[in-house]
């Protein structure tokens, strides 16, 4: 039996696991000194959101290229993420592994969604992917 397809950005396992990650980083965020509201803490939060934003927008897209555009911005935005977490463990404000293996599962679904987008098998109908049986 085929799965249905998706018929919203918020039907993706992606899109909700990347959003758990935006909840994740405005709770750690909260533990960063008060110094680094305009630094590290709205540079994390900014890039965080990015990811299931761009998840968002390009399910809404039309074309295959531009669908995979967006996915790989949500990927450049994650490890932007994963950069300021090194960084965090760096200057001792953050555990090392504070949500490295989050991190890890979304990159891995991300890769795996925008394979799929532009694997000939798949077609595109009004945003929703269905494949080709």
């Amino acid at each position: 039996m085929a799965k249905q397809p998706a018929q919203s950005f918020r039907d993706l396992a992606v899109w909700e696991k990347a959003h758990a990650v935006v909840l994740e980083v405005y709770k750690l965020t909260r533990r960063l000194p008060r110094e680094e509201l305009f630094g590290l803490v709205s540079q994390m939060r900014r890039s965080a959101v990015s990811v299931p934003a761009n998840i968002a927008e390009g399910f809404k897209r039309k074309g295959k290229p531009d669908k995979a555009r967006h996915m790989n911005i949500a990927q450049g935005s994650l490890e932007e993420l994963r950069y300021y977490f090194i960084v965090c463990a760096d200057v001792s404000y953050l555990p090392v592994d504070a949500i490295g293996d989050r991190l890890d599962e979304v990159a891995r679904m991300l890769d795996s969604y925008t394979q799929k987008i532009l694997d000939s098998r798949f077609c595109l109908l009004s945003s929703v992917f269905c494949l080709l049986i």
